[in-house]
C-alpha cells in the first residue's frame, strides 16, 4: 500500500474514533437522570418526571412529542420549571421519590413520596406547580412509600403502595380522593416473594416489591412491581394478575419481562406503564450508570408487546429489546 494513502487512512480512522467518541460523549451528557420515572400523556405530548437524586429538592418535568427528545415545558405556571418543590403548602422537606401525575376532572394530582409517607398534592397545570392546602401525608400511622392511585371501571380509587415488614412489600388500600386518605379497613398486602428472580444473591437485602403500576384490561387487573434492591444487578420487573383490585394475585410464569437479561443494563426497574395515542404501550424505568455505578440511574423506554393467551385468559407480556428508546435533552 502506499505509505501516503496508508498515512492518510490511519489520520482518517483517528479523526473517525475521535468524532464517534466525542458524540457518544454528547449523547451521554444529554441523557435524562431521573430514577423512579413515570410519563404521562396528554394532547399528543408525553410529560416525563422521576426522582431527581440532586438539588434543588423536588420534581421537575421534561416533555416530548416523539419520547426521544426532551425539553423543559415553556408553559409551567412554576417560576422555578420545578413540579413540587419543598414549601408552605408542600409536605416533606427529604427524600422526593417516586411521583405519579393523574388527571381527576379539571384537577391534576401528583402523588409522590417524601419523608418516607406517601403525600398527594393538585394544580391546575399538568406542568405545576402542584400544592396541598394542608400539607400532610395519606397515611402518617406507618412509614409508607412508592405510591400509584388506580380508578377502577366503578369509580372507586385504589392506592397501591409500598409498606415495611422486614422488606418491602406492596398493599392496596381504597382511597377517598376527598378526605384524601385511605380506608384502612381496606387494607391489604397483595403478595410476598415467591419467584427466583424476585431475591436473587448479587446484593443481600430484606425482600423487596415496590414501584406498583396497575392497570385493567378485559375484566382482568395487571399489576407490574419491581423487585430486588435497586442496587442489585438483577432489579428487574414482573406482573401479577387478578381478577379483584385486592387479589389474588398470580404471578406470570415469564416474569421478569424487564431484565438485564433482554434489556441489556443492569439494574432495570421501577417506572411506570403508559399509551402513546394510537394505544402503544410503553414501560419507562431507570437503569443502573454503568456495570460498576449504581447512581445517577439513567432513564430508558422499551415498547411492550401484549400478546392474548386464549388458554390462560391472561395477556402474555413482553419488551422489543431492539427497540428501546434512550431519551435525551433536545
Amino acid at each position: 500500500m502506499n505509505r501516503f494513502l496508508f498515512l492518510f487512512m490511519l489520520i482518517a480512522g483517528i479523526f473517525s474514533c475521535s468524532f464517534l467518541n466525542a458524540q457518544n460523549a454528547k449523547k451521554q451528557s444529554d441523557e435524562i437522570f431521573f430514577a423512579d420515572p413515570t410519563i404521562f400523556h396528554e394532547k399528543g405530548k408525553f410529560y416525563l418526571t422521576g426522582t431527581r437524586g440532586r438539588a434543588p429538592l423536588g420534581f421537575s418535568v421534561l416533555e416530548s412529542t416523539n419520547l426521544t427528545d426532551w425539553k423543559t415545558p415553556t408553559n409551567s405556571s412554576s417560576a422555578n420549571k420545578m413540579l413540587l418543590a419543598p414549601g408552605n403548602k408542600v409536605f416533606g422537606d427529604k427524600g422526593f421519590w417516586a411521583p405519579q401525575i393523574l388527571k381527576e376532572k379539571k384537577l391534576y394530582y401528583l402523588t409522590y413520596t417524601a419523608n418516607e409517607q406517601v403525600a398527594i398534592a393538585n394544580s391546575s397545570s399538568l406542568t405545576g406547580e402542584y400544592f396541598q392546602e394542608t400539607p400532610k401525608p395519606v397515611d402518617a400511622s406507618e412509614k409508607n412509600i412508592d405510591s400509584y392511585i388506580f380508578k377502577d371501571n366503578d369509580g372507586k380509587y385504589y392506592l397501591y403502595h409500598v409498606r415495611f415488614n422486614r422488606g418491602n412489600f406492596i398493599w392496596v388500600a381504597e382511597f377517598d380522593f376527598k378526605a384524601g386518605k385511605i380506608k384502612p379497613e381496606t387494607l391489604k398486602q397483595c403478595f410476598k416473594n415467591t419467584q427466583a428472580w424476585e431475591t436473587t444473591p448479587n446484593y443481600k437485602s430484606d425482600p423487596i416489591m415496590e414501584g406498583p403500576t396497575v392497570i385493567k384490561i378485559k375484566g382482568v387487573y395487571y399489576l407490574f412491581y419491581s423487585a430486588n434492591h435497586f442496587r442489585n444487578i438483577d432489579y428487574a420487573v414482573g406482573y401479577a394478575t387478578a381478577t379483584s383490585p385486592y387479589g389474588p394475585w398470580t404471578k406470570h410464569a415469564g416474569n421478569p419481562i424487564i431484565h438485564r437479561s433482554n434489556v441489556g443494563e443492569n439494574g432495570a426497574g421501577h417506572g411506570d406503564l403508559f399509551f402513546d395515542k394510537k394505544k402503544n404501550p410503553y414501560y419507562v424505568y431507570h437503569v443502573h450508570y454503568s456495570n460498576s455505578e449504581v447512581s445517577p440511574r439513567r432513564t430508558r423506554i422499551v415498547p411492550l408487546v401484549f400478546n392474548f393467551n386464549k388458554q390462560t385468559g391472561i395477556y402474555d407480556i413482553s419488551v422489543k429489546p431492539n427497540e428501546i428508546i434512550i431519551p435525551l435533552m433536545k
